[in-house]
């Protein structure tokens, strides 16, 4: 047994060498908790990634989206009345969300475009995919200069599996050869890497743009990319772990997302095609894994597509819809912000489902967050986590549009800079779309 400590000098100092010695001692673990969990990137997190068959894009392609979206909506859409009773009997909120779905597809009716030379292009001759890319690359440029590309745009190459290895590399180089040579290259871009199976392929996408920055004189590190977890052994691999945590911090600062690919993941799981879905019980497993290993390291997590197209007449339109809005409810629910869409038609029920999303949550967010900035009453004791997931919540919504700032102002009473500082953000982040 040491030495009593008599006074309170005594006691202060040792502490303070006590804290010394901690200080030292967890040093390195100070330092790989804050480089592999940074937080919040402080950037907008799109709604939904668009995908189109590389081929099939040009520089019309938003625009003709947005017409075929806002022209199904006119044709096949709901009443206001149906709306309401569609919202829980909620008029109110079913004019809301009516007046800013209308605006939003005029307006930016995606957010997030990907060309895909992936399952949607296929196999096709070289010269082909040679010609394609170059093509689709200098639309995608014409575009960016233009001020008409989406905010956030980016290919989706071949997995880097050993049969589509080679090509997934030459589409990439043509790709962004087109892009740097015309400097449009933006915040916003983004490549997608399908069929990840193994840290590995991580890594070795991470030497591939080192290598295609010098190649292409783009800045160093600035080309980032998303992994699409599509196969079993992205979640579970040989020896127990879960692989998709390792792919993130393998990938550094490069990865910004997971992307759930619910048709390739199910199926190599032998769930049969009738079964396959978004809410399918390994679906759901898969998106808890994907979660956990993302949290707290600024990748955004993604789920899938629903393949049930709102087409025909219009009650098969009007059923698609209601399966689509249902199970982007459902993802928004579970805490997961982001979808595929494949369609126009998909767009109407897209932002209806998050718009609702936000405005049936804004009242009482905003009551909750004004208690907890300025004092009051709310019926919750929110803690500074449950604050910022609530901030979070209000800017996702004003960032997609379902939420205007003046709103803001009005019912919570801060400023947009400071409900980012509540949410954990350094700050808001400018244009996605900027050079």
């Amino acid at each position: 047994m040491g030495p009593v400590i008599e006074s309170s000098k005594e006691k202060a100092m040792m502490l303070d060498a006590l804290a010394d010695d901690l200080d030292r001692r967890l040093a390195a673990a100070d330092a790989a908790l804050l480089a592999g969990y940074p937080g919040d990137r402080g950037t907008r997190q799109p709604v939904h990634t668009v995908y189109v068959p590389g081929d099939r894009y040009d520089a019309g392609t938003l625009a003709r989206w947005g017409a075929e979206a806002r022209a199904v909506l006119a044709e096949h859409g709901l009443s206001i009345t149906e709306l309401t009773e569609a919202l829980a009997g909620q008029p109110h909120l079913a004019v809301e969300v009516h007046e800013r779905v209308v605006a939003k597809l005029a307006r930016e009716p995606i957010e997030d475009l990907r060309i895909d030379f992936e399952d949607g292009y296929g196999d096709r001759p070289d010269e082909q995919e040679d010609a394609d890319a170059i093509a689709a690359a200098r639309a995608l440029a014409g575009s960016v200069t233009a001020g008409t590309a989406a905010p956030y745009h980016g290919i989706r190459i071949k997995s880097f599996e050993a049969p589509t290895r080679r090509r997934a590399l030459r589409t990439l180089d043509l790709f962004l050869g087109e892009l740097a040579g015309a400097d449009a290259l933006t915040k916003g871009f983004v490549i997608t890497l399908p069929k990840v199976t193994s840290v590995d392929q991580v890594a070795a996408m991470v030497t591939v743009l080192e290598a295609l920055e010098v190649a292409h004189r783009i800045t160093a590190g600035s080309l980032r990319f998303e992994i699409q977890v599509e196969t079993p052994q992205a979640i579970l691999g040989a020896d127990g772990s879960a692989l998709v945590a390792r792919m993130i911090h393998a990938g550094g600062r490069r990865v910004t997302g997971l992307h759930y690919g619910t048709y390739d993941y199910s199926a190599s799981l032998g769930v049969a095609a009738a079964y396959q879905s978004m809410e399918h019980p390994v679906a759901d497993h898969a998106k808890d894994v994907m979660q956990v290993a993302a949290a707290g390291t600024g990748v955004f997590v993604s789920d899938g597509s629903t393949n049930r197209l709102p087409v025909g007449d219009r009650d098969a339109v009007r059923a698609a819809w209601q399966l689509h809005l249902r199970l982007v409810g459902r993802s928004l629910a579970r805490g997961i912000y982001q979808g595929w869409d494949l369609h126009p038609a998909q767009l109407p029920s897209r932002y209806v489902a998050t718009y609702a999303f936000y405005r049936e949550g804004l009242l009482a967010a905003s009551a909750r967050l004004r208690a907890y900035v300025h004092g009051g009453q709310s019926g919750y004791l929110d803690e500074p986590a449950t604050a910022a997931a609530l901030a979070g919540f209000v800017l996702r919504g004003l960032e997609c549009g379902a939420v205007e700032a003046a709103e803001i102002d009005q019912l919570i009473g801060v400023e947009i800079e400071a409900l980012a500082r509540l949410a954990r953000r350094s700050a808001i982040a400018p244009d996605a779309g900027q050079v």
